[in-house]
């Protein structure tokens, strides 16, 4: 009979079940999608019931149909990062899980940046604190919600959540605790001075384990629910950029990569805690290897603002039967065929971008009538490649471990035919292409092998695609990068 690990990748836009041979094979996979709900403009939720409901669906549909004749030995876990589901004290959730996207908690991080205080919360814990992440957002619940904070008990990330609901645990990992903002980043236990900020203590937060280690086993009930075997260990694993770069060997110093999904992130790995050490732009949060940390700057949630813009924009009316995703994204690249390098002249900042321009607004600067839809389309695939320049350029300046030469590209972006090559002229830098799409279940695959004592090093299971940057379109990315940069300065929010 074959062995497998079976990885939980809880992302923002889906949960994803992925069961693995012990050699790394991918044997079978499915995903359900979740609904983001915008109760008021600038909130983004997602509902617990409806994570777990995913889930459940996900696991079923891989135990109940795909694994006939399969072990499955353990169960691993790669998570989102970023967002709080406030907890009471009978186990069930008093809210919605409050996202990354969200903004309720852009006036607790204006008022922190007036007085100084995110510097001081960025020495501590790795994180200048932005608006959506656990520390502010908590913050945000207390002020204008303090019904919903008087009946919270525990304060969670979507791992320890899961955990929960699978063994009955309450556990996190090290990179999913850096994420809330509420722990020393060169301990990487809860700090107390940040949950007295929160108005909360330690005692509301899970216990943090490392990311090799065995949670607990699956209920009996959530077993007989999914087909998985009784008994069946759990493993921590980590915050899903981390598990990735586990999966395509980004372990060492001078390695560096770009998380191309929802969110848009880029990823350094260095082997120091030193806030100082790091440019003022990126975060330093715990890697999911020992001894390893992961310097990284979000660039926004430019993605999501492809999404939105593909939904809006290439589709058919309300009115009239909805177009299948897939046959929309097929349009959509044939039709981006057509068009120019620099979208005949048209700019586009993302609608979600650069953290800390005071709103999650963008648009359109130089349209004009002769602008196809699909003009508009590549503008959104290029801003979103102008900030990533603009990220590596401030990287190169100030020298942060190695030069940046190459970066690897994964997420969903990173499967588009053009988008990788666009990124690779505005840069300027060759790209490396992941050539799989499941990298954070990968990568907890990896830690649950390893913390079972299967594995005694980490293996590279995924193969790479390189992108070079074509330099004919050089001259013309180097002025319009500019142009970019005088539109952002001069008319962002």
């Amino acid at each position: 009979m074959t062995t497998a690990i079976l990885s939980l990748d809880i992302g923002t836009s889906h949960s994803t079940a992925v069961l693995f041979d012990l050699a790394g094979r991918e044997l079978a996979a499915a995903e359900q999608a979740h609904r983001l709900h915008t109760p008021q403009p600038g909130w983004v939720e997602l509902a617990p019931d409806e994570i777990w409901g995913a889930l459940i669906e996900a696991v079923k549909a891989v135990c109940l149909g795909q694994a006939s004749g399969v072990d499955i030995l353990a169960v691993a876990l790669s998570t989102q990062g970023g967002s709080l589901i406030p907890m009471g004290a009978d186990g069930r959730p008093t809210y919605n899980a409050i996202t990354w996207l969200d903004r309720r908690s852009e006036s607790v991080v204006a008022r922190w940046r007036q007085d100084g205080l995110d510097q001081h919360i960025r020495q501590i814990s790795g994180w200048e604190p932005q608006p959506g992440l656990p520390l502010p957002s908590i913050c945000a619940l207390r002020q204008s919600q303090p019904a919903i904070f008087s009946a919270t008990r525990r304060f969670l990330s979507v791992n320890d959540y899961v955990v929960y609901r699978l063994t009955g645990r309450f556990v996190t990992n090290p990179s999913m605790a850096g994420e809330m903002l509420l722990t020393d980043i060169r301990t990487g236990q809860w700090e107390r001075e940040l949950c007295g900020l929160a108005g909360i203590e330690a005692g509301q937060l899970s216990p943090i384990l490392p990311s090799e280690a065995v949670c607990g086993e699956i209920a009996p009930e959530v077993c007989r629910q999914t087909g998985l075997p009784k008994g069946t260990p759990l493993v921590n694993g980590g915050q899903d950029h981390s598990c990735e770069a586990l999966a395509l060997g980004m372990v060492l110093p001078g390695n560096y990569w770009l998380a191309c999904g929802t969110a848009w992130v880029i990823n350094g790995v260095t082997d120091s805690p030193r806030v100082d050490a790091v440019p003022a732009e990126m975060a330093l949060n715990h890697h999911v290897v020992p001894q390893r940390w992961i310097a990284s700057q979000f660039l926004g949630g430019l993605g999501a603002g492809m999404e939105w813009w593909l939904d809006q924009f290439w589709q058919s009316p309300p009115s009239e039967k909805q177009i299948p995703k897939s046959q929309r994204y097929a349009s959509f690249n044939a039709a981006l065929k057509q068009t120019q390098p620099g979208s005949s002249g048209l700019l586009f900042y993302p609608v979600s971008g650069r953290p800390g321009s005071g709103a999650a607004s963008g648009g359109y600067w130089g349209l004009r009538l002769d602008h196809t839809r699909a003009d508009m389309g590549r503008a959104v695939m290029e801003g979103a490649a102008h900030e990533v320049r603009w990220a590596v350029d401030a990287w190169r300046v100030r020298n942060f471990g190695l030069p940046v030469e190459k970066l690897w590209m994964v997420g969903g972006a990173a499967r588009s035919p053009l988008w990788p090559q666009i990124v690779a002229d505005v840069v300027g830098i060759p790209m490396t292409l992941a050539q799989y799409s499941h990298g954070p279940a990968l990568g907890a695959a990896l830690l649950a092998a390893r913390g079972l004592g299967w594995l005694k090093e980490f293996p590279v299971w995924v193969t790479a695609q390189p992108v070079e940057p074509n330099l004919a379109n050089a001259p013309l990315y180097e002025e319009r990068h500019a142009a970019y940069r005088q539109m952002v300065e001069r008319y962002r929010p």
